[in-house]
């Protein structure tokens, strides 16, 4: 998030969220930023209550006054033939969509859900990151944090689930869930992200398999783990900075200082940042991940752009670096994403490049493609937040017209494998591999834009997923907007 220079009289931009958006109201998300208090035009009436019409009207005066596209939003649309707030805005900017400008970045969400998770990264589930493998006919844990129940009950990275109930008596195999529902019957199965909602798990990791009951509750995401998230990883006599960012939130913020400290005292200057399911969030954090690595840098030099359409342009802001206690001189750096690496987390990547060209390389896979943001536009008595996309970002070269990811502007990028039989951090997964040869000057073999997707087996039974299909709920909660795969 960011704050603009100058606010409009009309609305106080408290923040800026860059978020991919998951599933069919938002992919990773497109969310991520604290809330803007607006009064659109025109104006809701002081009575006004929270009848769908009115709620309805709040959403498309919101779209009529700050949407960056405003000549991609039908007209006409009657908002009597749609049952909620969500398909009335679908229709709205169907048009944006068709030209794949807005994926479900547009949504009508929960403020107080949303700031509980922006704030502290708040959520309520099992704790876990899923992935679909069709090949297997499982779910495979990509990733479990510490503090969540999941982890606690013996699951982690790698972990796949093969059958799921409410009790031993009626486990379902995913592969049967699949065939009778698709997809969406495992998100089904899994269950509402409620504490207290149980499910049994049939589950296969290094300890063999084993049914196990796991009960959903609140938690706080911690954005840095303490057991991968940040760590020197010497080799060859040499030694290499590794950061691995979950979400853009407020409390990475004094984590992210923390990491960069260390890297800095300990004479780092290269490092690999791994954000492969980091779907974004606060575009705040992600200009003090640029400052964070913008030692040689120069308050004159442009971090990023925001840019509002032509009618809001007194908003525009351009973030020059600012040189934090903590920042590093990179002098290479290797990024490692997926598609579900979206929005802040491309606006980090795609500002670093002007600076460091061919020291700097893409590992994995592209990247999402989400070039725009949003802002947040509450009707506080409805637990209404509007989700709007209304900037777009660019770098000091003003490229940002990466809608269709970041591979292609990225000459050395570098495809590998997101390979779950490995911790995440570890040397000798596929992606980290991937990061430290280039790092150390070594060739890659095969750019992004030549390798082919699906799923790899290896030996072990083990699996590298080069494209992880995350899973998504079809109306995700604020964190699974962010996260995308979390339950």
């Amino acid at each position: 998030m960011r704050k603009p220079k100058q606010s409009v009289a009309v609305v106080t931009l408290a923040a800026l969220l860059l978020a991919s958006c998951g599933g069919g109201g938002g992919g990773s998300g497109g969310s991520g930023g604290g809330p803007v208090t607006v009064t659109p035009t025109p104006t809701p009436a002081p009575t006004a209550t929270c009848g769908l019409a009115a709620r309805q009207a709040f959403a498309k005066a919101v779209i009529d006054e700050w949407y960056l596209f405003p000549g991609d939003v039908a007209n006409g649309v009657n908002p009597a033939g749609y049952a909620d707030v969500q398909t009335y805005i679908d229709a709205l900017v169907a048009p944006a969509r068709a030209l794949s400008k807005d994926r479900y970045f547009t949504y009508i969400t929960s403020i107080a859900e949303e700031n509980a998770f922006f704030n502290s990264g708040s959520s309520a589930g099992f704790g876990v990151r899923l992935v679909y493998d069709a090949g297997s006919q499982s779910v495979v844990i990509a990733e479990a944090y510490e503090n969540a129940p999941a982890f606690g009950a013996g699951i982690d990275r790698g972990t796949r689930i093969t059958a799921i109930g409410t009790s031993t008596g009626n486990l379902r195999t995913i592969s049967a869930i699949v065939a009778a529902e698709g997809t969406n019957g495992i998100t089904n199965a899994l269950g509402p992200s409620d504490p207290g909602v149980a499910r049994v798990l049939r589950i296969t990791d290094a300890g063999g398999t084993r049914d196990v009951t796991v009960t959903k509750a609140n938690y706080d995401l911690d954005p840095v783990s303490d057991r991968y998230g940040a760590k020197i990883i010497s080799e060859g006599g040499r030694n290499y900075g590794y950061l691995n960012l979950r979400t853009f939130i407020s409390s990475a913020n004094p984590q992210l200082r923390a990491a960069f400290l260390n890297f800095r005292n300990q004479g780092i200057t290269d490092v690999v940042i791994d954000l492969r399911y980091n779907g974004g969030g606060l575009v705040s954090t992600a200009e003090l991940f640029g400052d964070l690595l913008g030692r040689n840098r120069t308050s004159s030099e442009l971090f990023s752009q925001t840019n509002f359409r032509p009618s809001k342009s007194a908003e525009n802001e351009r973030h020059f670096f600012a040189t934090q206690p903590e920042s590093i001189a990179p002098t290479r750096i290797a990024f490692i994403g997926t598609g579900s690496t979206a929005s802040a987390s491309e606006l980090v990547i795609n500002g670093m490049l002007p600076y460091l060209g061919t020291n700097m390389t893409l590992v994995g896979g592209n990247t999402y493609g989400k070039p725009v943001g949003q802002i947040a536009l509450d009707k506080a008595e409805c637990d209404d937040r509007m989700r709007v996309i209304a900037f777009s970002t660019g770098n000091a070269s003003s490229s940002g017209d990466y809608f269709n990811g970041l591979a292609p502007k990225i000459a050395n990028s570098c495809a590998a494998g997101d390979d779950l039989s490995f911790p995440l951090g570890d040397v000798r997964e596929a992606s980290v591999r991937a990061a430290i040869d280039f790092l150390a000057g070594r060739a890659c073999t095969t750019r992004i834009a030549d390798a082919g997707s699906g799923l790899s087996p290896q030996s072990r039974n083990v699996r590298v997923l080069a494209e992880p299909e995350m899973l998504t709920p079809e109306a995700p909660r604020a964190a699974q907007r962010e996260l995308p795969g979390l339950f």
